[in-house]
């Protein structure tokens, strides 16, 4: 029957789920939620993303045959790391783009010109809206999405990273293409698992508590954005520059 220990391959999907690569790029999904279940639903979409495609890679290999080269995982994980970059610059332009319509919303700054006896000069005035027209604009404001589309797509393109090297081993370890496939499903499971603890783990800083801190705010997201900016540039230059 199976020629691996089941609790083994679930733990190795779990950790899998934890390396850097992914936790910065779900670190970065989860600080737009302040909702810890929205969190692990998107930890939970992007498992199931990263798992489609390692088992379409999988079924490619090891039911089919097709051949895909070491040069073509190199561009593979390349792929990723620009995924990344993507992500950091989509998420600093979504959090700046929010605090700019939170100020335009609360209040609207210009100048009026004044005479005081023969000179004139201007000061500078800020008209709030009227608090009838508060609420609404708040609820506005504060109206979040709950599409998960981002945390799959993310993890389908980050199933790239690494799957070719997964799948060779199991082929290298497991003769049998039943088995083969299995051992992925049930790495799958671990992953998604994982995920999921990992996404509501990393969503905790960013939670309603925390969040009523602008500058704790700002710092973590500008920061995490920043560390994702980063390895994914080393992720391109690992893989690209130094073929």
């Amino acid at each position: 029957m199976f020629t691996f220990p089941l609790l083994l391959t679930i733990y190795a999907g779990f950790t899998h789920a934890f390396e850097a690569d992914h936790l910065l790029a779900v670190t970065n999904i989860v600080s737009r939620r302040n909702h810890i279940w929205l969190s692990v639903k998107d930890g939970i979409f992007w498992g199931l993303g990263h798992s489609s495609t390692i088992l379409l890679i999988g079924v490619l290999m090891i039911m089919f045959k097709v051949g895909i080269s070491e040069h073509s995982f190199h561009y593979f994980e390349a792929t990723v790391g620009l995924m990344l970059i993507a992500l950091a610059v989509y998420r600093l332009q979504k959090f700046f783009r929010g605090k700019k319509l939170i100020i335009h919303t609360h209040g609207h700054l210009h100048s009026h010109s004044h005479s005081h006896s023969a000179d004139e000069h201007k000061h500078l005035h800020v008209h709030f809206a009227p608090k009838q027209n508060f609420k609404h604009t708040q609820l506005h404001v504060h109206t979040h999405d709950h599409s998960h589309k981002l945390a799959y797509g993310v993890g389908l393109v980050h199933g790239l990273a690494g799957s070719g090297a997964l799948v060779v081993l199991v082929m290298a370890q497991i003769k049998s293409p039943f088995d083969g496939l299995v051992y992925l499903v049930i790495f799958s499971a671990g992953c998604i698992g994982g995920m999921l603890v990992a996404a509501g783990l990393f969503s905790v800083p960013f939670s309603k508590k925390l969040i009523q801190a602008p500058v704790l705010q700002t710092l973590l997201i500008v920061a995490t954005s920043v560390l994702c900016l980063v390895y994914g540039g080393k992720v391109i230059y690992d893989n690209i520059m130094l073929l």
